[in-house]
C-alpha cells in the first residue's frame, strides 16, 4: 500500500498575506467549507494572535468545519500560544503550529538573539502547546538557509517538547530541488527522534520552484506538504494546492503515494478563491487556469479530437473543469439548461435563488449570442456580491463625448429600502460615476487599481472590472462584470465600498507576519 501525503492548505493563513488580499469572517468561513469538501487533510485557518477579527474567525471555523484538522499559526512568544490555545477551546480537531526563525541572517538582523535562546523559546512554546492540544507543529523559519547542524538540534528538542509534525519551510524560496531534497534526507539521519514526528515542508515560490521543490521532498520522505489555492502567498506565493495535487495523482507511477483530495473539487475551489480575494488566475496557470484544457494549434487541434490523452494529460473532469462539457445556453434556453449547467458547474441553487438568476441569466442572454461558464460564473460572483451589502446599485446613466464634460447619475438602495440618487462630473464617465457614488455613501477613500478585463471573446463579451481602494490604511478589492464597462465599474465600485463598509461595521484587522 502506498504511504499517505497529508495535505495542509494555508490559503487562509499565508493566502490571505498575499498584497491586496483581505478576507472577513464570511469569506473566510466559505474558503474553509470548501476546502472541506476538497478533502484536504489540514486547515491552517489564520493567525488567532493576529488581530481580534482573526481570533473570532480562527475559533468559528475550528468549531464549525467538519473533517479537515484545523490549526492555527503562533509565534513562539506566551502571547501567541496563550491566544492559539484560546482559539482552540473546543475545536472539533485542533492543532497549534509554532514556529520561530532559525537562521543566522534572522537571528542576527531580525530578532537579534543568539541559537541556545531560540532553542529554548522554541521549546517552552511547544511544551505549552503540547498540554493544551495534542497536535503541535513546528516550523524553524528560514530553515534552508540555516546551519544544518543548529536545525538538527533544534528539531530534535522541540520534538523531545512535543511536536508531532515539524515543518521544513523554504521561507524565502531560495533552495532548488536536489538540494532540498539532500536538506531533507540529511535531517531523517542526523535528528536521532525524527521518527516521532511527520516531517513537513512549506515551499515558497521566489525562483518558480515551489511545486517542484514540494515534489522533491516527498521523493526524500516529507508525508506532508503545504499548500495554497492558486499559489497564493506572501511576494511570489506558495506551492499551489491544485499543481501539487494533480502532479502527485498524475505521477502516482514515480511518486509512490497516496492523497486524499476529492480532485473533482479543484476547479470549484480555485474560482471561489479568486473571487473572494480578487486575484485574478493567469490563463496559463498549470491545471485550472483557463487555457490549461484549451487548444489553439491546428495540430494540437487534430490529435486531440482523435484521442484527448495525444495533449492532454489529465481529464479535465477529473478537477471539474468546465471545459468538459458542451452545453450551450442562448437566449432560447429555459430554467432546466440553465439549472443543469450550474449544477455541473458545482452550484447549488434553492428555487429562489434560480429564479433570481434565471432573470438576470435572460437579461444578458438578449446582449449576448451564448452566454458560457465563464459568463455564468462572473454572473453568479456578481450575485453573492450583492447578498447583505450596505448598499445595492439600482440605475446608473452616463453623458459623455469628446465635446461635453462627463456626467453622470446614479441611484443607490441601501438595506432600509431608501432609495437615494445623486450626480456628478468628472474627468471621464467613470471618474463621475465614482464621484457620484461617493456623494451618496460619504466614505473617503483613494481609487489604487483600475483593472478592466474581458470574461469571454467577441464584441458581446462581458467586461470585468477588478478594482482597489485604500481606506485607513487597509485595502478593499471589488470586482463587477457586465457588458457595459462603465456598469460594471460602478459594480465594482459599490463591491469594494460595501467591503469597506462592513470592516468599518466591526470586522477583522489585517495579519502580521508568518513562515
Amino acid at each position: 500500500m502506498a504511504d499517505r501525503v497529508i495535505i495542509f492548505d494555508t490559503t487562509l493563513r499565508d493566502g490571505e498575506q498575499t498584497a491586496g488580499v483581505a478576507l472577513n469572517a464570511d469569506d473566510k468561513m466559505e474558503i474553509a467549507l470548501q476546502l472541506a469538501k476538497t478533502g484536504v487533510d489540514v486547515i491552517e485557518a489564520g493567525f488567532a494572535a493576529s488581530s481580534p477579527g482573526d481570533f473570532e474567525a480562527v475559533r468559528a471555523i475550528a468549531r464549525t468545519v467538519k473533517g479537515p484538522r484545523i490549526a492555527t499559526l503562533s509565534r513562539c512568544v506566551s502571547g501567541d500560544v496563550e491566544a492559539a490555545i484560546q482559539a482552540m477551546e473546543g475545536a472539533l480537531d485542533p492543532r497549534i503550529h509554532c514556529f520561530i526563525s532559525s537562521s543566522d541572517i534572522h537571528l542576527l538582523h531580525q530578532m537579534q538573539k543568539d541559537r541556545e535562546g531560540v532553542l529554548l523559546q522554541a521549546v517552552a512554546a511547544v511544551r505549552r502547546a503540547r498540554e493544551a492540544v495534542e497536535d503541535v507543529e513546528f516550523s524553524p523559519m528560514d530553515a534552508t538557509r540555516s546551519d544544518p547542524r543548529y536545525l538538527y538540534q533544534l528539531l530534535e528538542a522541540v520534538i523531545d517538547a512535543g511536536a508531532t509534525t515539524v515543518n521544513i519551510p523554504d521561507t524565502v524560496g531560495y533552495t532548488v530541488p536536489q538540494e532540498f531534497e539532500e536538506m531533507l534526507r540529511g535531517i531523517y539521519e542526523n535528528v536521532k527522534n525524527i521518527h516521532r514526528a511527520v516531517v513537513s515542508v512549506h515551499c515558497h515560490n521566489d525562483l518558480g520552484l515551489a511545486t517542484a521543490n514540494s515534489l522533491a521532498a516527498v521523493r526524500a520522505g516529507a508525508r506532508q506538504i503545504e499548500v495554497c489555492v492558486n499559489g497564493l502567498g506572501e511576494r511570489a506565493g506558495n506551492a499551489s494546492l491544485e499543481e501539487v495535487v494533480m502532479a502527485l495523482k498524475t505521477r502516482q507511477d514515480r511518486s509512490g503515494v497516496d492523497i486524499g483530495v476529492n480532485t473533482r473539487e479543484l476547479y470549484r475551489t480555485s474560482r471561489l478563491v479568486s473571487d473572494l480575494t480578487g486575484i485574478v488566475v493567469q490563463p496559463n496557470k498549470a491545471v485550472v487556469g483557463l487555457n490549461a484544457f484549451r487548444h489553439a494549434s491546428g495540430i494540437h487541434q487534430d490529435a486531440v479530437i482523435k484521442l484527448r490523452e495525444n495533449f492532454e494529460i489529465m481529464d479535465p473532469r477529473e478537477i471539474g473543469h468546465p471545459e468538459a462539457t458542451k452545453i450551450v445556453l442562448t437566449k432560447v434556453s429555459g430554467r432546466a439548461g440553465l439549472k443543469k449547467r450550474l449544477e455541473e458547474l458545482g452550484y447549488e441553487l434553492t428555487q429562489e435563488d434560480l429564479d433570481r438568476i434565471f432573470v438576470r441569466f435572460k437579461d444578458l442572454a438578449d446582449k449576448k449570442t451564448e452566454v458560457d461558464d465563464r459568463d455564468l460564473e462572473a454572473l453568479l460572483s456578481d450575485e453573492s456580491r450583492s447578498a447583505d451589502a450596505t448598499w445595492l446599485l439600482e440605475r446608473v446613466h452616463v453623458s459623455a463625448g469628446d465635446t461635453i464634460r462627463p456626467t453622470a447619475t446614479v441611484r443607490l438602495v441601501n438595506k432600509e429600502g431608501d432609495r437615494i440618487e445623486d450626480a456628478a462630473v468628472g474627468d471621464g464617465p467613470v471618474d463621475a460615476v465614482y464621484k457620484a457614488i461617493n456623494r451618496i455613501v460619504g466614505e473617503p477613500n483613494t481609487l489604487s487599481e483600475y483593472t478592466v478585463k474581458s470574461v469571454t471573446e467577441g464584441i458581446d463579451a462581458q467586461g470585468e472590472v477588478i478594482i482597489r481602494i485604500e481606506a485607513g490604511g487597509r485595502t478593499y478589492t471589488g470586482r463587477g462584470a457586465d457588458t457595459d464597462i462603465i456598469v460594471a465599474s460602478a459594480k465594482a465600485y459599490m463591491n469594494a465600498l460595501n467591503r469597506l463598509l462592513a470592516l468599518r461595521a466591526g470586522k477583522a484587522e489585517q495579519r502580521i507576519v508568518p513562515v
